[in-house]
């Protein structure tokens, strides 16, 4: 039976590796036995935290939205209520950066909820 050699395609498995840990510290950039378990852990870390990410997002435009509205005198729910009541299509991104960017806009944008609100 012919021998099965396996040099080329095994370096580049561990080139692979030890490339993703490039700046790791110590062993774990060097060793591919302690390389590939971090490798892996990170992977899992920046996968999950792609989530979380949209997720700390929304929290964010959420808190400013709030901040704003509370300038105005008004909380964030009973302003979102009217901002459906008065059939606005922002999203809180946008409105979020609306409130940071410009309160005069901002303050336009109330000023509709409130009528809205108000009827």
């Amino acid at each position: 039976m012919v021998r099965v050699h396996s040099s080329v395609a095994r370096h580049k498995r561990i080139k692979k590796v030890l490339k993703r840990a490039k700046g790791y510290v110590g062993q774990r950039s060097k060793n591919l036995r302690s390389a590939k378990p971090t490798v892996l852990r990170a992977g899992a870390y920046a996968y999950a935290h792609r989530r979380l990410k949209r997720r700390d997002l929304r929290k964010l435009w959420i808190q400013r939205i709030n901040a704003a509205v509370r300038a105005e005198g008004m909380t964030y729910s009973v302003f979102m209520h009217g901002v459906k009541k008065a059939g606005i299509e922002l999203d809180r991104k946008v409105m979020s950066d609306i409130a940071a960017r410009d309160p005069e806009s901002f303050k336009t944008l109330v000023g509709k909820v409130q009528e809205a609100l108000a009827a």
